[in-house]
């Protein structure tokens, strides 16, 4: 048994037939019209580092331990950003692994640095050098000697939308390196490629994508094609591959037009829950924390009662945290943006995780409504406000298409199909 995992991050399968409508993208259109393709719900928050690992543990965020991008210290204040360490469970190449199956995995985001196990693995974003997003070690050799990229300069491309297509063009010419490096020996029970330059495309360029008149869309169109015919060899080498096998293409959640950022940090300033000792340096500078705050928040959605126990400088009484709680959660499900509500639903933390065992477990958890994406920088005073993106995550209708016909619902339950690829492993 074979099973060949294909990652298209960012793609709901609403949008891949929207794609396939304006351009030529014939593999993409055989996943998305697939008869049992249809959308999977993402993990809350609706971030990469969530849903991959969901995939990759078969678990929620509150069995796995990973609830954003970033993390902050409850001593210092300190924010950083995730790394594969916070993962409190093992991975379906760990697991497999251990039971005598080889596993090859390139570009699976929160996977760095790269763990020891029985197989072969190049980490995907965020993953900043190469040398620790590689095992075995011989592998970022072998990729260092064909140029490979971790990741495109988003950065850099943000201002500069030719810069960033041509980012994306290199990082996808590293994705095709690395397939044709490791899939020929055929020495593998599992492949798992994850493209994850689509969402990079869609979170700055997705208004071009969609819109035919836009200067850029030929330029958007061309690199999608660019982007179907490495699926193209992708499916290629899966067709060529003798019974039995499995094929999964799987996204970790949608997109949508984005309207407007809403900074839940300053929502809670301006409302009196969030004070700041001073000018923050910069977005991920939290250290200015006031003892008198009652609530912070952590990109994209995550609400945390600033608690005495749980912060240093918290001074939030258990006896007053219910109901404090229950103010937040009335004032964003209110929260509007010329005369649109905001939020679909505001989550209390151990309803949407009573599986909780690792992580700070946010008190509340906020998802927006398509076209609202939720932020928390530090430095910023106004709620609403555009800074260069034109496209947001979306929770629902992630691409899901299984050539076993499997309909999972819900992120978790799509990473268990893969385990159950194995019977008797599973």
């Amino acid at each position: 048994m074979r099973l060949a995992v294909l990652g298209l991050d960012g793609v709901s399968l609403d949008l891949a037939r929207t794609l396939c409508g304006l351009t030529n993208l014939p593999h993409l259109s055989r996943l998305a019209n697939a008869p049992a393709a249809h959308g999977v719900r993402a993990e809350l928050p609706e971030l990469s580092p969530v849903n991959w690992t969901s995939l990759a543990t078969g678990l929620g965020p509150g069995g796995h331990g990973v609830f954003g991008f970033t993390r902050i210290d409850p001593v210092s204040y300190a924010i950083s950003v995730g790394d594969a360490g916070e993962i409190a469970a093992p991975r379906f190449w760990e697991t497999l692994g251990g039971r005598g199956l080889t596993c090859k995995v390139v570009n699976w985001p929160h996977s760095y640095p790269a763990r020891p196990f029985p197989g072969w693995l190049v980490a995907g974003f965020v993953a900043p050098e190469l040398s620790r997003a590689c095992h075995p070690p011989l592998l970022a050799r072998l990729l260092a000697q064909k140029g490979y990229r971790l990741e495109a300069d988003t950065a850099a491309g943000k201002e500069d939308p030719d810069l960033l297509l041509r980012e994306l063009h290199a990082a996808l010419a590293s994705r095709r390196a690395a397939l044709d490096l490791l899939w020929p020996d055929l020495a593998w029970d599992c492949f798992a490629l994850v493209l994850t330059e689509t969402d990079r495309l869609f979170h700055f360029q997705l208004h071009a994508v969609l819109d035919p008149a836009h200067p850029l869309h030929g330029d958007c169109m061309s690199f999608l094609r660019a982007w179907d015919g490495l699926l193209g060899e992708f499916l290629a080498r899966f067709d060529a591959l003798p019974e039995p096998k499995r094929l999964i293409a799987v996204a970790d959640h949608g997109f949508a037009l984005l309207r407007a950022e809403v900074d839940l940090n300053a929502w809670l300033a301006r409302h009196g829950f969030l004070r700041l000792a001073g000018q923050p340096r910069h977005e991920l500078d939290a250290s200015l924390v006031a003892p008198d705050s009652r609530a912070l928040a952590l990109d994209p959605g995550r609400v945390f009662l600033h608690l005495a126990g749980r912060f240093a400088r918290g001074g939030v009484r258990l006896a007053e945290a219910r109901a404090l709680r229950e103010d937040l959660r009335d004032g964003l499900l209110a929260l509007s943006c010329e005369g649109e509500q905001v939020m679909e639903d505001v989550f209390r933390g151990e309803e949407l995780y009573p599986d909780a065992r690792a992580g700070l477990v946010p008190d509340l958890v906020c998802l927006a409504r398509p076209g609202f994406s939720l932020t928390a920088k530090w430095d910023r005073r106004e709620v609403f406000g555009l800074f260069g993106r034109t496209g947001c995550h979306t929770a629902h209708g992630a691409l899901w298409s299984d050539s076993a016909g499997s309909r999972p619902g819900r992120m978790r339950d799509a990473g268990r199909e893969l385990a159950a690829a194995f019977p008797l492993l599973a």
